[in-house]
């Protein structure tokens, strides 16, 4: 069982934070007693939840940037050396999710679902993985989808080829560095109950989707936050390169 002052010392970037799951993966690590760093594109969202947080006793701090873009993740990630010394902690969990068919996808659709979902997971890792293995230890959640190991449930192609790629990406960085201490994992939520979600499609489509899971409902983001502080805790320092469903049953293989 992960103790509450676990994190404690810990330093944990997570992208996307501003709402949805990654904010609620980075309340949980503030709760867990881990320094947080914010990111999100959305500067007044970041700026509402670093209020929240600072409300909540957190220590945290907010960084706007995009993650399709190196230089901004440099940025983020040499701030957050300046700011607390480390990374322990990094959760990719920016993402973006559109519906589109593939006939009525253009370029510039296709690279910036991509771009968010799949190149921002790679920049950050490659970013903090050299102050990990300078500490020989280190954790990297990924946040693949069920998407990846099916099709999407309410997003297009693109959304679908960039979560299976983190899964391909996933197992290969955890190959690369598991000799330095660090642990690399996706999560595979299935339909949780998010704004993004919400803002795809309509109500009745959602409860028909509930009702047609083994478990009748969407998940939570508290659940899936759960999760990941699992897969960042030393109770799960055997587990490297898995990709962890979390779905309702919707997804069994």
């Amino acid at each position: 069982m992960v103790g509450k002052n676990n994190f404690n010392n810990k330093v944990v970037i997570v992208t996307g934070s501003a709402q949805g799951m990654g904010k609620a993966v980075s309340k949980k690590f503030g709760e867990y007693g881990a320094k947080i760093v914010i990111n999100d594109v959305n500067i007044n969202n970041l700026k509402l939840t670093k209020n929240e947080f600072v409300k909540s006793g957190f220590n945290v701090i907010a960084l706007a940037g995009d993650v399709t873009k190196s230089s901004d993740v440099k940025n983020i990630v040499n701030q957050t050396i300046d700011h607390y010394g480390r990374v322990d902690i990094l959760v990719n969990n920016a993402g973006v999710l559109k519906p589109t068919k593939v006939v009525e996808i253009d370029e510039n659709e296709w690279d910036f679902v991509v771009g968010v979902n799949l190149k921002g997971t790679f920049l950050f890792s490659k970013a903090v993985i050299p102050i990990m293995q300078s500490r020989n230890w280190g954790r990297i959640i990924n946040f693949s989808s069920s998407a990846g190991k099916s099709i999407s449930t309410v997003g297009g192609a693109h959304y679908t080829a960039a979560k299976a790629g983190i899964l391909g990406f996933t197992r290969h960085l955890a190959k690369e560095t598991a000799e330095y201490g660090i642990t690399v994992n996706s999560v595979c939520p299935g339909l949780i109950d998010t704004e993004m979600v919400r803002s795809t499609i309509d109500d009745a489509r959602v409860q028909a989707y509930a009702d047609s899971f083994p478990i009748n409902r969407l998940g939570t983001r508290e659940e899936v936050a759960d999760l990941v502080i699992f897969l960042a805790s030393e109770n799960a320092s055997y587990i490297t390169g898995a990709s962890i469903d979390i779905n309702g049953g919707d997804l069994m293989i």
